[in-house]
């Protein structure tokens, strides 16, 4: 039989037309690599060849030991705060850009290796991934995915062959993702650090091209382009606190310009409700807990910000402040606008009214402190609009935190005029009843590191779609059990 090799379509845009901004690079030779998940749904979207690339051909492409035709790997340069704190050289320590691939639509993507080995921007470190890690990033990107929240996402898992030294020996793995860009709020850091501001112009006018535009022929095109990357920021942390996600790790290097979610190190799904909730072993004074993630997000953008500002008025710079500042201060009521929408969705209210913030704030303070199951709560919400409400207020230590507001709720829905079955399906589509329980990750992750990849397996299955319920998989619906104890996770570097 006629040896078939995959084939990309390649159009490298990054590596062509910004030579300045990352260093040729090579993965690191695999001994022995081996694809452990491929995603051949994604796959078929991008135009790819499956069979060819769900093989040993492709696993050891994968890894980042062989480089296919019209690749151009590349470590890219990127600074970043990281917890406040600024650091000028970051880039990619342990990750290459393969290349950008085209899908059948002529939609650009980027194909990423992560853990293929050190780069210049190593830092010290090995450049290595393992499995756990991989297997996570792999999980969580599939599954916010599936709940419609904008996310970089696994294309393949593959072993290395060999062990790498993480609180012991553990398999070596990379992990290659698609995304639409790698471009982030610390690519631009990177040059404007550095006052090389052409730089910071042409990756401006590069980034405009690639994912905004419409703005290109614009007048104040960099005021506008600040504008675009705040609002598909809004709305993703919307998306986040909606579906009960805590990043962990919202430095600046980790917040993409296209607006996707990217770098699943520590996160985790909240399982109680908690403002505060931190899940992450190193943020020890909450930076990044899950109520603060707005905040956040205004501040990363803030900085964003500073670096465009002498594109914005080269020759006023008090100018140029006035304009960025106003601009950013528009984040609370843009972040709001798109919260404030999913939650009435997530409520059943198929109307707008001036008090349903209120109402919804009102919801949240019944809920904090009573050990509310976040996504269990707002699934029995359904049930209770068809007048369902015991389910729901068991829910909570002291059941009449709830009860008062739930005949407020039941008031307000009388005020639309919707059927209680449709209304009770419309929340249904968008409050899922599986989500990645901490516990159940941690179960996968384990498995599959001793060497069974069955509970990963049925756990990705299990959230691949996530708000129709199942029959036999009542085990993925409910919180962890009582000896569960606090979740830690870890950067997995």
């Amino acid at each position: 039989m006629t040896k078939h090799d995959p084939t990309f379509n390649f159009d490298n845009t990054y590596a062509r037309e910004l030579e300045g901004f990352y260093v040729q690079w090579q993965g690191a030779p695999a001994p022995a690599p081996k694809i452990v998940l491929f995603n051949s749904a994604l796959a078929d979207d991008l135009g790819l060849e499956s069979n060819a690339l769900n093989s040993p051909d492709g696993a050891a492409i994968f890894a980042g030991s062989v480089t296919p035709t019209g690749a151009n790997p590349l470590a890219q340069a990127y600074a970043g705060h990281q917890f406040g704190g600024f650091s000028e050289q970051l880039g990619d320590g342990r990750a290459l850009l393969l290349g950008e691939l085209l899908d059948k639509k002529g939609a650009r993507f980027d194909l990423h290796l992560k853990g293929s080995g050190r780069t210049p921007f190593s830092r010290g470190g090995d450049g290595k991934a393992v499995l756990g890690p991989v297997l996570r990033e792999y999980l969580m990107g599939e599954a916010m995915h599936a709940l419609g929240v904008p996310t970089t996402r696994a294309l393949a898992a593959v072993t290395t062959g060999e062990e790498v030294a993480r609180d012991g020996l553990k398999p070596g793995a990379v992990l290659a993702r698609i995304a639409s860009s790698h471009l982030r709020v610390g690519t631009f850091q990177f040059f404007a650090a550095r006052e090389e501001w052409d730089k910071v112009r042409k990756l401006a006018d590069y980034a405009i091209e690639r994912h905004y535009p419409e703005l290109a022929s614009a007048d104040d095109k960099y005021l506008g382009f600040l504008s675009a990357v705040l609002e598909r920021q809004a709305s993703l942390v919307a998306k986040w606190l909606h579906a009960g996600f805590v990043h962990g790790v919202m430095n600046t290097d980790n917040m993409t310009i296209s607006g996707e979610t990217i770098d699943y190190g520590p996160c985790a799904f909240v399982d109680t409700y908690e403002p505060k909730a931190v899940f992450s072993s190193i943020d020890r004074d909450g930076r990044y807990a899950f109520g603060n993630q707005p905040v956040i997000a205004q501040w990363n953008l803030t900085r964003f910000a500073e670096t465009l500002l002498p594109l914005i008025d080269a020759d006023d710079s008090e100018n140029a402040i006035r304009l960025a500042t106003n601009v950013i201060n528009s984040f609370v009521a843009r972040y709001t606008e798109f919260w404030i929408a999913g939650m009435r969705a997530k409520c059943g209210l198929a109307s707008s009214e001036a008090e349903d913030v209120a109402l919804i704030n009102d919801m949240f303070t019944a809920m904090e402190g009573q050990k509310v199951d976040y996504t269990l709560f707002f699934r029995r919400l359904a049930d209770a609009s068809l007048g369902q409400d015991d389910t729901l207020v068991s829910l909570f230590e002291n059941g009449e935190k709830i009860r008062a507001w739930l005949k407020q709720w039941h008031d307000r829905l009388l005020r639309d005029s919707l059927d209680p079955s449709e209304r009770a399906k419309a929340m249904n589509s968008v409050n899922p009843i599986y989500v990645p329980r901490n516990h159940r990750v941690e179960e996968a992750l384990v498995a599959a590191e001793a060497g069974d990849m069955a509970p990963f397996a049925q756990l990705l299955e299990v959230l691949a779609d996530p708000f129709t319920k199942c029959d036999g998989l009542e085990d993925y619906e409910g919180p962890a059990p009582d000896g569960f104890g606090p979740y830690k996770t870890f950067c997995g570097t």
